[in-house]
């Protein structure tokens, strides 16, 4: 479904857009581009006075805090560069934004996400970051179950595999909510709050 509305209280909401993700290869769009897509979005929210959420994922260095449970996929045992956890410049630096850690790979279990939100009253939240169909899906499949509407900016968003990124897009969003680009977004909250 294409962007329609957007809720009086919408917060937009940023998955691991932090030095260690950002840098790696991915589609279609590069990680700077999301990063700046998502500068954009953040810059017109926050000007707007609408909240800001930056969710950044992090593990203890010795794998501890791990999430358990057999995968046919191997689990990474090696040590993160230090840093790798730290939001970008592009979006740090901006006290009254909401800072959300997790150790999974969506934004609500184990964490204060769903308790900010609404403590501000949200209904609605809009989406992006990197992976698409990792932290970006899970996010978005969480959120549809919260109750909060769901708009995904497509474009803000990226995966290191093109056809996970395709199937998240095309077969998994459009049944969590609406679609549509940074300056669709930006548009829109300019209307509904203008």
């Amino acid at each position: 479904m294409s962007l329609t509305t957007l809720d009086a209280r919408t917060a937009l909401v940023l998955i691991d857009l932090q030095r260690g993700i950002v840098g790696l290869p991915a589609v279609p769009h590069s990680g700077e581009e999301v990063v700046s897509r998502a500068a954009r979005l953040a810059d017109a929210f926050r000007s707007h006075g609408a909240p800001v959420v930056l969710v950044r994922v992090t593990a203890a260095a010795d794998g501890a805090d791990r999430v358990p449970g057999r995968t046919e996929t191997r689990q990474r045992n090696a040590t993160p560069p230090p840093g790798w956890d730290t939001i970008v410049d592009e979006l740090s630096g901006h006290p009254e934004d909401i800072l959300v850690t997790k150790r999974n790979w969506g934004a609500f279990h184990g964490t204060d996400l769903d308790l900010q939100l609404r403590r501000r009253g949200i209904t609605q939240i809009v989406l992006g970051g990197v992976a698409t169909s990792i932290g970006v899906e899970s996010t978005a499949r969480a959120a549809h179950e919260h109750g909060y509407h769901v708009t995904l900016a497509t474009d803000a968003m990226s995966d290191v595999d093109p056809e996970a990124h395709r199937n998240s897009i095309e077969r998994i969003f459009p049944r969590l909510g609406e679609s549509g680009t940074t300056a669709e977004v930006i548009d829109l909250l300019a209307a509904t709050r203008g």
